[in-house]
């Protein structure tokens, strides 16, 4: 596993946040954005480079706007 980079874990833990305020496992969450539980895991862990594709899922799965999950590196 690679080394967490400081702006993907902070994005991560914004991610994590919501899944867990909306109750959500991290199956549940990869489900509704249509991906893999453990890519999620590695992009909530900071691991992950992951795409602009993928941030969009993910924020449409938690019912925000992509911009928001990007707050803490502005």
């Amino acid at each position: 596993m690679s080394k967490p980079d400081k702006d993907l874990k902070l994005i991560g833990e914004i991610i994590r946040a919501l899944r867990e305020k909306k109750g959500f496992s991290q199956e549940k969450l990869g489900a509704e954005a249509g991906l893999d539980r453990t890519y999620v895991s590695d992009i909530e862990l900071g691991t992950r480079n992951f795409g602009i594709k993928n941030l969009i899922r993910l924020a449409k799965a938690l019912d925000v706007k992509p911009s928001h999950l990007l707050k803490s590196i502005e």
